[in-house]
């Protein structure tokens, strides 16, 4: 059959379509869930069911994050598959990685993996893959978990925060790395150093400027290179997670450019958010590492316009309003984490845009970049053989956060009243509209199509 007289379950047509061409005028096929034909508007795509892109709207490729705590089983309470993939999918988000901590049990072994997918298989609104852990002497796991599907491992240089995921020591890590090369496997790696955090003042109450000192920025910076030379010494590949500090940028640049397998992420909280900004005893904005000064976010945006930092995740990491706002507002009790997978792409946007990055390169960062990082084949781009995963998009639609329009379980934002630019008006999962009420995602599987 031609592809003139052939008749897709969907066209959507738009004078606003990205591709790896860039943005320009097209219409998109989808057959079976996939992407089939993407042609100039005014192909004549004949369709079941056909969208017209409003003139204000680009369809975009739907993201990827690959850095999402959902936390059930176990800590459901802070927040659950369900509620998580809905606020995903309301933010352009549909796929997600989940991280193998904060749930109980941790995904460490095969067992705990089947237990975890066993709770997300019938309650997921987007597609859900999940990360595994490493923790002192699961080594010999890691293979199995490997085989069984998740896309690299999680640890942690100092405590997690959690006591079923105690951290790694740097001769087990290089133990470790050594063991995922045999299978080119990932290690994905929160880089403190626990000895510069011991030896730095404690944090104190309500004053952030007292947590910021906590956490200084020669933690990350030694972490990140004690990773780099455990890379570069076993040959394997290494990522580092939620990257906060500028510092460590320079080290970045010299360890790709020597060929080191790094790749390097950072998050919106720390694109957006400035700890001049923070008021004492909120909270809401406790993250580790934590956020920093602007001028330190102004070296972050020029590391993703020069290309070091590789990809842009939220780090959703939820919890309860109790966990998250003890009495008094202190600092060094209160859960650190920032829920923003509703809200990614539209914070970094509305910061990009004043920066004159395009949107483009932004979707890049948030869609194909974690698909890579992840081997998700058939995700983060808009062309032909991959899944039809789209958000439609409104660049310039104005919005204040209000948390009751957060479809995350618990009600605490560090964007509570900001003023964002850019609304997420669909997605869509292999060509079927995310409604939030009928459960459409698959559970995906590293190495399988």
């Amino acid at each position: 059959m031609s592809q003139e007289t052939e008749k897709y379950d969907l066209v959507l047509r738009g004078e606003r379509v990205l591709t790896a061409e860039g943005i320009g005028a097209r219409e998109v096929g989808v057959k079976d869930g996939v992407i089939a034909a993407v042609e100039p508007l005014g192909a004549g795509l004949a369709g079941e069911r056909v969208v017209e892109i409003a003139a204000d709207e680009i369809l975009l490729p739907g993201l990827v994050d690959s850095h999402v705590h959902v936390n059930e089983p176990g800590r459901t309470e802070w927040e659950g598959f369900a509620s998580a993939t809905r606020a995903a999918a309301a933010g352009g988000v549909t796929t997600i990685v989940d991280m193998p901590l904060n749930s109980i049990p941790p995904t460490v072994d095969v067992d705990a993996l089947e237990v975890k997918r066993g709770v997300a298989r019938d309650q997921a609104h987007v597609d859900v893959g999940f990360w595994g852990g490493a923790v002192p002497g699961n080594t010999a796991q890691l293979r199995p978990l490997h085989e069984a599907g998740v896309f690299g491992f999680k640890c942690f240089l100092l405590d997690s925060g959690v006591p079923e995921f105690p951290p790694l020591s740097l001769d087990e890590i290089e133990t470790d790395l050594a063991e995922l090369k045999q299978y080119d496997s990932l290690l994905i790696v929160h880089a403190e150093d626990p000895h510069v955090i011991e030896e730095a003042p404690q944090p104190d109450g309500p004053v952030y400027a007292n947590f910021l000192a906590s956490r200084p920025r020669s933690a990350e910076d030694t972490g990140i290179k004690d990773v780099i030379d455990r890379a570069r010494s076993t040959g394997a590949r290494a990522h580092i997670l939620h990257l906060s500090s500028s510092d460590a940028l320079g080290e970045i640049r010299d360890a790709k450019a020597e060929g080191v397998r790094l790749t390097v992420e950072t998050c919106p909280h720390y694109l957006v958010l400035k700890a001049e900004e923070i008021p004492d005893g909120a909270t809401a904005f406790k993250c580790c590492p934590p956020i920093r000064e602007s001028g330190n976010q102004d070296l972050l945006w020029e590391g993703i316009a020069d290309g070091t930092i590789d990809l842009i995740v939220s780090d959703h990491s939820p919890a309860t309003v109790e966990l998250k706002h003890p009495e008094g507002g202190g600092f060094d009790v209160a859960w650190g984490g920032i829920s923003s997978l509703q809200l990614g792409l539209a914070l970094v946007w509305t910061e990009a845009r004043k920066r004159g990055i395009a949107l483009e390169r932004i979707v890049e960062l948030m869609s194909a970049a974690p698909a890579a990082l992840t081997g998700l084949q058939r995700k983060g781009r808009l062309e032909v053989g991959k899944d039809a995963d789209f958000a439609v998009f409104a660049p310039d639609e104005a919005f204040t956060v209000d948390i009751a329009n957060l479809r995350h379980k618990n009600p605490v934002s560090a964007y509570a009243g900001r003023e964002l630019t850019g609304a997420v008006r669909a997605a869509y999962l292999r060509g079927e509209v995310i409604d939030g009420v009928a459960p459409r995602g698959r559970l995906l599987a590293h190495g399988v199509d």
